[in-house]
C-alpha cells in the first residue's frame, strides 16, 4: 500500500502500481494519462483509472467528471451527517456517510476497446468505514426518475453494531426540487418489509410528511463481494435495473409527489435471508 494516497478533509484517494519513483499524490488527469498509470484516482469532481487483468489481458480505462447537485441534507446548509452527529465518533460498526445524493457525470469508459461515452449521467457517492458491513442490510437508491430530473432518493437499513450491542435501524432521505425530506430513527417512524430478493417496501412518517417506497426486481441480480470481519466474500446481491415507485404526502394525506423509475439500485446483503425481514 506504499503507493496509496488519501486526503483527510475531503474526498480524495488514489492507488497505483509500477511507478515507485513517483510519491503517492493526486496527479492532474493529463499527467496520470501520460504516465500510463495502472491504478486509479478519485475526488468529488472526477474519477480516473486504468486496470488490467494480466491473466486474460482484459482491461478497463475510464475518466469522467462530476457536477454535484445534492450532498446530504438541506442544500442551503452545510453537509449533514447521514447517521447524526454521533456518527463522527467511532461507536457504530460500520460508519456510513452519503457524500453525494445526486450529481451529473460526463466522460467515457473503455472496456477492452469498446468505448462508451456519456453526458448528464446520474451520479451518486457514499462512504463506508469500519471492520465490516452490517450483519444484514438492504439499500435503495435512485436519481433517474421519469419526468423528474430534480429528484433523488436514498434509503436503507441494517443490523449494525453499536459499541457492545446490536440494533436494527433504517432511514429514508429524499431531495426534491431544492428541499430535503428526512426520515430517520430520531425524528420519524420507519418500517420495512424486505424479501430475500425481488421486493423492497418501506413506509416512514414524521410530524409533517409520510413517504412510501416499493422496489421490485424480476432479474436475478449480480452477486458481489462485500467487506466482512473475515475479508471480502460474496454476501451481497445487487441490481441497477430495479422498478421503483415513490409517493410523498403531507400529514393531511395530500399527495406532494408520485414518481417512478426503472433505473433503481436495489441491494440486499449479509444473513440470514431465508425469509422476508420486517422491522
Amino acid at each position: 500500500m506504499q503507493q496509496f494516497w488519501a486526503t483527510s478533509q475531503a474526498l480524495g484517494l488514489g492507488h497505483w502500481r509500477g511507478m515507485g519513483l513517483i510519491p503517492p499524490r493526486q496527479l492532474s488527469p493529463l499527467e496520470f494519462e501520460q504516465l500510463g498509470m495502472e491504478g486509479y484516482q478519485a475526488t468529488a469532481n472526477f474519477n480516473q483509472g486504468y486496470l488490467r487483468d494480466p491473466a486474460s489481458g482484459f482491461y478497463c480505462r475510464w475518466y469522467y467528471e462530476i457536477e454535484p447537485v445534492y450532498g446530504w441534507g438541506d442544500p442551503l446548509q452545510l453537509q449533514q451527517s447521514t447517521a447524526g452527529w454521533l456518527s463522527f465518533l467511532p461507536i457504530f460498526e460500520p460508519g456510513w456517510q452519503i457524500l453525494m445524493a445526486h450529481g451529473w457525470a460526463r466522460g467515457w469508459i473503455d472496456w477492452n476497446g469498446q468505448r462508451y461515452e456519456f453526458q448528464q449521467a446520474p451520479a451518486y457517492g457514499e462512504k463506508n468505514w469500519g471492520r465490516s458491513f452490517p450483519q444484514k442490510w438492504f439499500w435503495l437508491n435512485c436519481n433517474a426518475f421519469t419526468g423528474e430530473p430534480d429528484l433523488a432518493l436514498t434509503a436503507g437499513g441494517g443490523r449494525r453494531g453499536v459499541l457492545w450491542w446490536m440494533e436494527s435501524v433504517a432511514l429514508v432521505g429524499l431531495h426534491y426540487r431544492g428541499k430535503f425530506y428526512e426520515f430517520v430513527p430520531w425524528n420519524a417512524q420507519v418500517n420495512w418489509q424486505i424479501d430475500p430478493w425481488g421486493r423492497w417496501q418501506m413506509q416512514a412518517s414524521n410530524g409533517e410528511y409520510h413517504i412510501q417506497l416499493t422496489g421490485l426486481c424480476d432479474r436475478p441480480g449480480t452477486p458481489l463481494r462485500a467487506p466482512t470481519e473475515y475479508g471480502l466474500i460474496f454476501c451481497c446481491r445487487d441490481t441497477m435495473h430495479g422498478q421503483l415507485t415513490v409517493e410523498l404526502c403531507d400529514r393531511q394525506g395530500n399527495s406532494l409527489l408520485k414518481a417512478d423509475s426503472n433505473q433503481c439500485g436495489l441491494e440486499v446483503g449479509g444473513s440470514p435471508w431465508e425469509e422476508p425481514w420486517s422491522g
